[in-house]
């Protein structure tokens, strides 16, 4: 059972407890007051009839208001506290006329009711009207916090939708560049495939049979394959990434790390850098990875440690290509209310869809770190031999 239950219990509770006493007080002691017990069961039935009515959701309105006027019409005190609640019920419901309604005929008809029980003696009503004043005041201002709570409740599960969707937007704009730098990439192997298998056909007359044929047929599928994945994937490319006079993609390079730091440097931003193997011992889908991590890493740093020290840490051999980037506290830069906030989102994708995993987060003494581990395909190669 979740809290708005449980607090929809009580509240019902303290409901049915208030209406119960109040009909009891003028059942019991308003019977022996008004008419010295004489008219008991009819008065106990007016009693009964109001708490029926007070109770039961569908016959607040219009019913209940009423019912009880007309019983504090006729009945005078009887009804007071009754009427009370009705006014507290339409002041929630911010119904302003039918209370003043409703007042307005229950003192009226007064007059003309059961004489003992009339209001106007003894400034009763003046009693009454402040009771009756006080119960919709503390209505209306109940009211309102419910309304109030309500809008609150809409408005953070708007920004929790909000918040949702733009993350799925920033995963789906990630698998998109994903996707157009393996195209790029792919395109550049398989135009690569055709044109050496293209130039081998040429020299056909000095090669056997069987291998020419089997060149030919190499090409043949290269090429078919680079224009079913320009027809597939050609759509996501960048734009500005056209093909060459030749039909040929060029193949994207994948970002230098080496070149994103001194660039960093440049602009007055302290990095140190530290690199162990070489960039062609990772796989291309990797490399990018790298460059991507560093670069939102740097931008991070700028924005919310600006000038401080950022230490980093590539590692390209097998088995799994690591970085590391980390930066202490500092002063956010002039840039730190730039940006969608969701490039974490996206690099997160990214590195899952390669099969690794990224953390990001505090690193104790205030500090930040960024960090990815990227399995190599099984296969891989280290220094020539087997990873």
């Amino acid at each position: 059972m979740n809290s708005s239950k449980i607090q929809a219990g009580v509240v019902a509770l303290g409901r049915g407890a208030t209406v119960t006493f109040f009909a009891a007080v003028a059942a019991l002691n308003g019977a022996q007051q008004i008419s010295d017990g004489r008219y008991a069961i009819p008065i106990g039935a007016s009693a009964v009839a109001c708490a029926v009515v007070l109770l039961v959701p569908r016959l607040r309105w219009p019913v209940a208001p009423i019912v009880v006027t007309a019983v504090t019409a006729w009945w005078g005190w009887i009804g007071t506290l009754l009427l009370a609640l009705v006014l507290y019920d339409l002041a929630v419901a911010r119904r302003t006329r039918a209370a003043i309604v409703c007042v307005a005929a229950a003192l009226g008809a007064n007059l003309a009711g059961y004489p003992p029980a009339r209001l106007w003696g003894h400034q009763g009503y003046v009693t009454a009207l402040f009771l009756w004043a006080f119960a919709y005041v503390v209505g209306m201002w109940i009211g309102s916090r419910r309304r109030l709570v309500r809008a609150l409740a809409a408005d953070v599960e708007h920004l929790r939708v909000e918040a949702q969707l733009r993350e799925e937007a920033a995963r789906v704009a990630e698998r998109s560049r994903i996707a157009a730098e393996m195209h790029d990439v792919l395109a550049h192997r398989l135009s690569l495939i055709a044109l050496h298998t293209g130039v081998l056909a040429t020299r056909s007359d000095t090669l056997p049979a069987p291998v020419a044929e089997r060149l030919v047929l190499l090409r043949g599928a290269s090429t078919e394959a680079l224009a079913d994945l320009r027809d597939v994937l050609g759509v996501l490319r960048a734009p500005g990434a056209a093909p060459n006079a030749a039909g040929v993609v060029p193949a994207p390079v994948p970002g230098d790390v080496q070149q994103l730091v001194d660039d960093a440097r440049a602009a007055s931003q302290p990095v140190a850098i530290t690199m162990h193997g070489r960039p062609e011992d990772a796989p291309t889908t990797h490399r990018l990875a790298v460059y991507r991590i560093a670069q939102e890493a740097l931008t991070n740093a700028r924005k919310h440690a600006d000038g401080t020290l950022v230490t980093m840490t590539v590692d390209y051999r097998s088995p799994a290509t690591l970085v590391e980037v980390t930066n202490p506290a500092g002063r956010p830069g002039k840039a730190a209310a730039v940006g969608s906030g969701y490039g974490l989102v996206g690099l997160r994708e990214r590195v899952s869809a390669l099969g690794g995993h990224l953390h990001a987060g505090p690193a104790g003494a205030g500090s930040w770190r960024l960090a990815a581990r990227i399995p190599h395909p099984a296969g891989t190669q280290e220094n020539g031999r087997p990873a």
